[in-house]
């Protein structure tokens, strides 16, 4: 018979003021119940489409995210990667024209280095770089570039030189003798002069009687700052862009070993620009454009992770309500095992990836509403980078709907407790190489210089790139290290690529046939998936599903009684919009 919702309401009330938790009330009825919401529950979108003809919104709204996420994160590459290269090739310029002895071969990175570190190894040197950096600021109007002075009336802005030293630092090298204080102090001084004045920097710290101790000297840097109008900043369309380029010129001293490293760094900072308004306003309809997908992404995203959450959730409630129908119908609750499989980690997935892709989005627009002074485009592309990788790894979980793509996706989740314990095993082995090429390799050998580079090396190495280099270039300064390098080579190659990545292989190959073996002799099951039954297709299309979802658990709540907190939870979860159409009894 047919029942409203007050109605059942009302059953629900009277069944717990009976103190009907008796098992015994209507067993089979509550078992059918509980069986087909399960198979309902484990049914994919396709299936729960021909058994309840519902549309499959959480299915299209992923959809039609992964379009739009992709449509922006193509956009904001082809931005960033126009800011980036704008910025680098800033820089480069810089090198050229204040650092003294920049040269073409130190733009390219290439393997080996085609040349040495930048350095000043005379303390004429050291003020001769000064005064070069000083001629350059000096000679700006000379440069192609659009540069200008960062003062309001294109005056030159101040030249900060500043100093870190030991608090005191004084060498007698005749008897090995020393005065050292490791407190690091720091001194700034204003190197500014007049434009057409000669400046030297020796004769200005002279005069100044300011005391540069190389001996005890850390660090010095040499800051100034310089303005630029980027005309074509990320398309034809596009409105002019305006930085401030703060440029610092770092004598590296640290090691003391009469070598003083020279780099020059540039920090960008957008400014507001105050030029040709009417350009702008021709831009306007790009910009609105781009606002617009950012806060539909943003919106698309908000609607997935409802949805998604609301799945979650909905799932742990099934769990507790099929844990405690098992303990009252077979006296057991559900194994761990049968617990996970309530829930859904591509879900948890799509939720982690929409958190990514909605604050990217707001930091996106906010970059081009030109709300950020500092660089804010590497944070940015992290958190939709990250996103749209989850995205499109998130397409495996309809794939798996298919026997074919599903046989990838059961392989490596057979293979994954054994593959852990096996590159755990595998990583203290390399470990162990590692820590040692570093120590005993690291001053001969250029791959080995650091922990990082160790690691890289190796790891080159397991997939067979460059091995006749690392070979090659060893220093022969040691003969003892150098017959030790081919020895530690030979060993690592032979272990790693001969049978550790041959036993690696072997586990996913034996995982890869469990699987293969399942799908011929059928899939071992669980006592969850014991009571669920098989769910044929003739049943799936019968109709028998069509009763609305939260109407079979109603009743399945008012049989089991005790559960009555849980089913008004859950109940409150499911479409309480729609009316209940019918009940069984």
């Amino acid at each position: 018979m047919e029942r409203s919702r007050s109605q059942e309401n009302e059953d629900v009330e009277t069944c717990d003021s009976e103190n009907c938790c008796d098992s015994s009330t209507k067993p089979l009825l509550t078992e059918e119940r509980m069986r087909r919401k399960l198979q309902f529950f484990f049914m994919n979108p396709i299936e729960k489409w021909q058994a309840k003809k519902r549309f499959p919104y959480k299915f299209v709204v992923q959809v039609i995210k992964i379009i739009l996420v992709t449509f922006q994160l193509c956009f904001f590459a082809y931005y960033r990667y126009n800011h980036v290269n704008y910025t680098w090739d800033n820089k480069i310029t810089f090198s050229h024209l204040f650092l003294k002895g920049w040269d073409t071969t130190r733009e390219v990175n290439a393997y080996p280095p085609s040349a040495g570190p930048l350095a000043v190894y005379k303390i004429d040197d050291f003020y001769s770089t000064i005064d070069y950096a000083y001629k350059g600021y000096s000679d700006l109007e000379k440069a192609i570039g659009p540069y200008s002075y960062a003062n309001e009336d294109n005056s030159k802005s101040d030249m900060v030189l500043c100093l870190k030293h030991y608090k005191q630092g004084i060498i007698f090298g005749f008897n090995e003798s020393y005065i050292f204080n490791s407190e690091i102090v720091e001194q700034c001084y204003n190197i500014s002069e007049p434009l057409d004045s000669s400046f030297n920097s020796k004769r200005f710290v002279q005069d100044e009687h300011i005391k540069i101790n190389f001996t005890a000297l850390v660090e010095s840097s040499l800051k100034f700052s310089i303005k630029t109008v980027n005309f074509k900043a990320a398309g034809r369309i596009s409105p002019p862009n305006c930085f401030l380029f703060n440029i610092e010129i770092n004598f590296n001293n640290e090691d003391h070993d009469g070598q003083m490293i020279v780099s020059l760094d540039a920090e960008p900072i957008r400014l507001i620009c105050k030029g040709d308004v009417w350009y702008k306003t021709d831009s306007e309809i790009e910009s609105v454009l781009r606002s617009i997908l950012n806060y539909f992404v943003m919106l698309i995203c908000i609607t997935s992770f409802v949805l998604c959450s609301r799945a979650v959730w909905r799932a742990q409630q099934l769990k507790v309500i099929t844990n405690t129908f098992f303990i009252k119908r077979f006296e057991q609750p559900l194994s761990q095992k049968d617990k996970m499989k309530f829930l859904n980690l591509w879900y948890i997935m799509i939720i982690i990836n929409d958190l990514l892709i909605i604050i990217g989005s707001a930091i996106k627009e906010q970059i081009e509403k030109e709300s950020f002074t500092t660089d804010q485009w590497n944070i940015c592309s992290l958190f939709l980078g990250i996103g749209n990788l989850l995205v499109w790894f998130g397409v495996l979980r309809y794939l798996g709907f298919f026997r074919t793509y599903n046989v990838v996706i059961l392989t490596l989740q057979k293979a994954a407790p054994q593959v852990a314990r096996f590159l755990l095993c595998a990583l203290l082995i390399y470990a162990g190489f590692t820590f040692s090429g570093w120590l005993i390799l690291g001053p001969y050998h250029f791959k080995f210089r650091s922990l990082a580079t160790t690691s890289e090396c190796l790891f080159s190495l397991i997939n067979g790139d460059d091995m006749f280099a690392t070979f090659s270039i060893m220093s022969n300064k040691s003969v003892l290290l150098w017959w030790f390098s081919r020895i530690y080579l030979y060993t690592f190659i032979s272990l790693y690529i001969y049978i550790i990545l041959s036993l690696f292989i072997s586990v996913i190959m034996d995982a890869y046939d469990t699987i293969k073996s399942y799908y011929n002799e059928g899939f071992p099951k669980s006592s969850l998936e014991c009571f669920i039954g098989e769910t044929n297709c003739e049943d799936v299309i019968s109709g028998m599903y069509r009763t609305d979802s939260s109407d079979s658990l109603g009743g399945l709540m008012k049989d089991l009684c005790c559960c009555k907190k849980i089913y008004q939870s859950y109940s409150t979860l499911t479409s309480n919009s729609q009316s209940r159409t019918s009940i069984l009894i």
